[in-house]
């Protein structure tokens, strides 16, 4: 087998000019590059995870009387059995409202440098705040929310287990806290980590020459790490600007977080894992095909016009980046009272 992998990988290199890379290279270059996912959920900055804060966190990702009308809830975007996203070009909101960027995934998000395409949400917790307030997704208010969570006494008493000896536990933050313990624990072990691992049998022969394209291309020069991407800020058409269907230009990216010149049409580079699952991509949600994502990439990012054979042997590889989705039970929800808050449709 190892003189096989050996044959496919050096007729690689004498088709598209690659670096001289063999079969028992290729896993310490890819180790120099990526990080297998933990085998245990990881510790967030300030928010102690606890399976009380956890299952708290999870009933709030469910729960869509977080927004106002009552019809949307964190996993409206990101519904986890469609791979943490939802499939839409960009997402709809309250009153039918059309949001400015593609839903990023859930899965593994806690392992991103920071939140949204653009960064302005340092973690997790600042992430969670973020879509509830926002007019054009569950325009709520924190007062609001926390009026609806504490007029049920079953999150009442979720609150004070998950934050227990707090005076008044049922707070804004909290329910952020408790979104975050939730979200980290949505990681998705697939067989690039197994590969990682050790495993020569995780990957195919064309996944391992995909994976040898992805490194010696530059494709992992922005994605790598951990989440293979999610790790750093980058311009989108650094060689060569993509059409304005693919790259909106009213859309300015981490320019509206830092209004720095250089800033402009720079965003977060998108996390791999479950790419394949993931589909429409880019922020503006208008590229369907993962082999054209993949060439519109080539051309703007690397400057090159991949062949059909690299690309297809590049999204093999991305294929082994999809994982085993967290088996999650859908929450049995509090029952209104009297006190909670009703819903409403009303665009302000």
């Amino acid at each position: 087998m190892k003189i096989l992998i050996n044959a496919l990988l050096m007729a690689t290199v004498a088709l598209t000019g690659i670096g001289p890379v063999v079969a028992d290279d290729l896993r310490d270059q890819a180790l120099s590059i990526f990080s297998p996912l933990p085998s245990t959920i990881p510790a967030v900055q300030n928010n102690p995870i606890t399976p009380e804060k956890i299952e708290l966190g999870k009933a709030l990702f469910f729960d869509t009387r977080l927004s106002a009308s009552g019809v949307f809830s964190c996993n409206s975007c990101h519904n986890l059995a469609t791979g943490g996203d939802d499939n839409l070009e960009t997402s709809i909101g309250h009153g039918w409202q059309k949001g400015p960027r593609n839903a990023p995934t859930a899965l593994n998000a806690v392992f991103n440098i920071a939140q949204f395409w653009d960064g302005r949400a340092e973690d997790l917790k600042a992430q969670a705040k973020g879509p509830v307030q926002a007019g054009v997704e569950m325009a709520n208010t924190p007062d609001q929310v926390v009026t609806t969570l504490k007029s049920m006494p079953q999150y009442v008493a979720w609150f004070e287990a998950a934050f227990p000896g707090e005076a008044d536990p049922v707070t804004f933050d909290n329910m952020a806290k408790a979104i975050e313990a939730f979200e980290a624990t949505l990681i998705t072990p697939a067989p690039f980590d197994a590969y990682l691992n050790g495993d020569d049998a995780a990957l195919s022969d064309e996944q391992k020459v995909g994976l040898a394209l992805f490194m010696d291309k530059g494709c992992a020069s922005c994605h790598s790490g951990i989440n293979v991407g999610g790790n750093g800020y980058y311009p989108f058409g650094l060689v060569q600007k993509p059409g304005a269907d693919v790259l909106p230009e009213g859309d300015k990216g981490r320019f509206a977080v830092t209004a720095t010149a250089d800033d402009s049409y720079v965003f977060r580079a998108s996390p791999l894992r479950n790419i394949a699952l993931t589909a429409p991509y880019f922020h503006s949600g208008k590229v369907w095909d993962l082999g054209e994502a993949v060439s519109v990439m080539g051309s703007a990012q690397l400057g090159e016009e991949l062949t059909d054979a690299d690309s297809e042997a590049i999204v093999a590889f991305l294929h082994s980046l999809t994982g085993t989705m967290p088996e999650i039970t859908y929450p049995v929800l509090p029952a209104e009272t009297n006190a909670t808050p009703r819903p409403s449709g009303e665009v302000k």
